[in-house]
This record gives C-alpha cells, sequence and structure tokens, in this order.
C-alpha cells in the first residue's frame, strides 16, 4: 500500500513518516527495510529511498553492519542504560547552569501543564510534550554544540519514552510533579536539587524501561518520588 505524505522536501516527509511508524512499532524492532521497500512504500526513486534510510542510519532509527540490509534498531538494557546516563550527565550540568540565572523558559512550563493536561484526560501518550519539556531547558543555554549533543540523542530518547510510557510502568503523575519542582528549584537558584531530582527523576524511568526490556531494574526504580507527598502513616 501507498502511505500519503504531507510534502516538505520529499526525503524529509519520508524519513519523518518512518520514525513515526517505528516510534509507534507499526514498523518493528530488528524489522528490515531495504530501499526496494521504502520506494514502493512511498511511490519514489530509489534514489530518494536510499538518501531517506542513511540519513534514518545516521539518526540511528536504523542500524546496519557490514553493509548488510538496514534494520530498525532494537535498544535493550545496556543501550537504555547508556542513553539515559548520558542524558543525566548532560542535563544535570544544564540545570546547574540553569539555576544561577534562576530563570526557567515559558516554553517548559508549557510542556509540562500539556502533560498534566493528557494525564487527566486519561491519555499516556506524552511522548510529544515530555520530549519538549527536556530539549526546551537544554536549549535554553542559547549553546549551539550543546543542543546539537542532545539532539543527537533525540531519536533514541523518543524511543525509550515511547516504549516505557507504552509499559505504563511510569504514571504521568509522577513525572508532572518532578518537572514542576525541577522547575522551581532552579527559579530559587537550588543548582545542587535541582541536579539531584533529576538525576532521580532519569534513573527511575531507566531502570523501569530497563526492566520492561528483559533486564533486571535497579533499585531506583522502586523509590518513591521526592517529588510526591510522603503518605500518612497509619
Amino acid at each position: 500500500m501507498v502511505r500519503n505524505i504531507v510534502v516538505t522536501s520529499v526525503i524529509d516527509a519520508v524519513v519523518e513518516d518512518l520514525k513515526e511508524q517505528v516510534l509507534s512499532r507499526d514498523l518493528a524492532p530488528n524489522s528490515p527495510l531495504t530501499e526496494a521497500d521504502v520506494a514502493a512504500r512511498y511511490d519514489v526513486a530509489r534514489a530518494t529511498a536510499k538518501a531517506a534510510i542513511e540519513r534514518l542510519v545516521a539518526e540511528k532509527v536504523l542500524v546496519r553492519r557490514n553493509h548488510k540490509t538496514a534494520r530498525v534498531v532494537k535498544l535493550g538494557p545496556v543501550d537504555v542504560r547508556d542513553i539515559y546516563n548520558t542524558r543525566i550527565y548532560l542535563e544535570s550540568e544544564v540545570l546547574r547552569r540553569l539555576a544561577k540565572s534562576g530563570i526557567v523558559p515559558d516554553e517548559a512550563r508549557v510542556a509540562n501543564a500539556e502533560i498534566a493536561a493528557l494525564w487527566q484526560q486519561g491519555s499516556w501518550n506524552i511522548v510529544g510534550p515530555d520530549m519538549r519539556f527536556h530539549t526546551v531547558l537544554i536549549d535554553s543555554l542559547h549553546s549551539e554544540r550543546t543542543s546539537s549533543a542532545y539532539a543527537s540523542l533525540a531519536f533514541e530518547v523518543k524511543l525509550c519514552m515511547a516504549q516505557l510510557q507504552g509499559s505504563q510502568r511510569l504514571s504521568p503523575e509522577i513525572i508532572v510533579a518532578e518537572h514542576a519542582k525541577l522547575l522551581d528549584l532552579i527559579t530559587s537558584g537550588e543548582a545542587g536539587s535541582a541536579a539531584a531530582l533529576l538525576d532521580e527523576h532519569l534513573s527511575r524511568a531507566r531502570e523501569l524501561l530497563a526492566g520492561a526490556l528483559g533486564g533486571e531494574p535497579g533499585p531506583e526504580a522502586y523509590l518513591p518520588s521526592s517529588a510526591l507527598p510522603t503518605p500518612a502513616s497509619a
């Protein structure tokens, strides 16, 4: 079946549509994807299909080993821990620097409000605003290279988020509460506390996702959120 796409440039449109299919798991992990497949799927030239596949390999949506057929990336517990630890290293330093100014970008509050609204509607489909929340904080540092380094992780991070939220192991209530507290800590200049909460926030997600992918979850998966009220003792 030929899929309909909204054309920006043909290659960009094909790339974005294939990314969406991977995120939605319409293209399952480890599925092969050839130039002929892409050309037929979108009714485009083989050269266009080749360029799209090369872009997807560069963006880590597809993997190709030893010049073999490109396949949809399949993340395991080791990959997830590496991705999330890299996020912790990068994002914690950004939060420390933002806390020195005490300025929080409005877009971060908007993104978190969107997550809260979706959760109130009973939706777990929060990958977009969740990713936007973290990206806005990175970009607010106004460092082209820092933003570029974070962008290089973007698809893998989205894929991790989609898999975690698809498993419904991490409540958006916790995500919203921790995001809100992070912004409060930045505003009040509490750099160390902001970095510590970010570590808690991402470590919980990391270990829950590692468990969902067949690994043994670390203790961080089960720690209560410091951003939520402590239940009263009976």
